[in-house]
């Protein structure tokens, strides 16, 4: 069923931000009644549990950008090695409310039965609530940022494996931009962007909402609790927040937000853009300013398959935004290419799609133009390799071997230079 958010809803938000001229059509119907499926997320393969919480966070200086009269607010998940979990449940892929709008607004509109897929029994691996194990201290903060659209919940296959390696992990929705957020009590708040909403003041919205993020995490590390209810916060989270080393990556347009909030905010020490476009608009040649600016600090750009009118490979050599980037950049940097992945290659769809069709017999057309053809276990097994050596190294200062060139083990990685 996340395969067809990509349909009603992802592709068509991505293509019309950062491939201008593409047009999506219409939707697919699977024709007989089949059972529901349920899908499963790749095992983390750190060797930390994972523990994780959602934090209900409210701006009261800053009035919402798309929501008139009313505080921004946010919800953040927050991802960590746990221990202790007995009595902690495995938490739901997505919440109970916003599973229920996600399949009415993503499956009908594309000619789906919501019962084809059970979604609202799909678990992650991390323990609800659980306390931090507090064994090794304090530990580097990374924060993801989704593409536009889309929940936070997408990126969990590869959040899930970074807390179990070590790191605390915030996730962040973007409200109003976002297909859907819930909210205690079971508010659901959907997309709601002005028609004229521009991709340069949906990116200035989610450098604001990072700082904020980072801000509220600077009063938990300080014993404070910002939840807006109240609730209580997982034991050892105060105690364990590093946020003198602190990573940020994002997918799409999460990957601009993150090299425009390390422009726009130094407590950010390393990021990563997971195939996210920086320029605003093809057509006026409007970049954003860090490919003006530059990073003096780490920073990974991770491509796939091809982007522009020219359809050339996704890199620095043959993007101008990437390159202009490129040249700008005094800090260090690594640019990477999946030649055989698409723009989803970078979400949990490259871990669900092939298993939803394997029983649901999804369009081959819909199948490769989300996540290419790439072979779907192992490109997952490397980006959380390469994710994490890139963090390992520039957060814990651990020299990576995997960051140097090419390598057998993950053979549909390629190094541009």
């Amino acid at each position: 069923m996340v395969a067809l958010c990509v349909v009603a809803a992802a592709i068509g938000v991505w293509w019309a931000l950062e491939k201008p001229g593409l047009l999506w059509g219409a939707g697919f119907i699977v024709g007989e009644e089949k059972p529901a499926v349920r899908f499963a997320l790749p095992e983390p393969t750190g060797r930390y549990t994972v523990g994780n919480t959602e934090i209900h966070l409210v701006d009261p200086d800053r009035p919402d950008p798309w929501a008139e009269g009313r505080p921004r607010e946010l919800m953040v998940s927050v991802w960590y090695p746990a221990q202790d979990v007995d009595g902690h449940s495995l938490s739901p892929y997505m919440t109970p409310k916003a599973t229920s709008r996600f399949e009415r607004s993503s499956l009908e509109s594309v000619g789906l039965d919501p019962e084809e897929v059970d979604l609202e029994g799909v678990r992650t691996h991390a323990f609800s609530g659980a306390p931090v194990d507090a064994s090794q201290g304090r530990r580097p903060v990374v924060v993801y940022s989704p593409g536009a659209g889309l929940p936070r919940t997408v990126g969990t296959a590869l959040v899930e494996d970074l807390a179990s390696r070590g790191y605390i992990v915030v996730t962040v929705d973007h409200t109003y931009e976002a297909s859907e957020v819930e909210f205690p009590e079971g508010r659901v708040e959907v997309a709601k962007l002005p028609e004229d909403a521009s991709l340069k003041e949906m990116v200035s919205v989610r450098v604001s909402d990072i700082r904020f993020v980072l801000d509220q995490l600077e009063a938990v590390r300080d014993g404070g609790n910002p939840d807006a209810e109240g609730r209580r916060l997982p034991r050892g989270l105060d105690d364990s927040l590093n946020l003198s080393e602190v990573g940020m990556f994002g997918h799409s347009a999460g990957g601009f937000t993150s090299a425009e909030a390390m422009l726009d905010d130094r407590r950010i020490d390393a990021g990563i853009n997971l195939d996210g476009s920086l320029i605003y608009s093809s057509d006026a040649g409007t970049y954003g300013e860090v490919t003006k600016r530059g990073l003096d600090r780490p920073f990974m750009l991770v491509g796939a398959g091809t982007s522009g009118d020219d359809d050339k490979p996704h890199t620095h050599q043959s993007s101008p935004d990437w390159g202009l980037f490129w040249e700008n950049s005094t800090g260090p940097k690594i640019d990477l290419h999946i030649p055989e992945g698409e723009h989803f290659t970078f979400t949990d769809y490259q871990a669900i799609l092939p298993q939803l069709d394997e029983k649901l017999d999804i369009p081959n057309w819909l199948f490769t133009a989300t996540i290419g053809t790439v072979d779907p276990d192992r490109i997952v097994t490397s980006q959380r390799a390469y994710v994490a050596a890139f963090f390992d190294q520039h957060l814990r200062g651990e020299d990576q071997t995997l960051l140097e060139g090419p390598s057998p083990h993950h053979p549909d990685v390629d190094f541009v230079r």
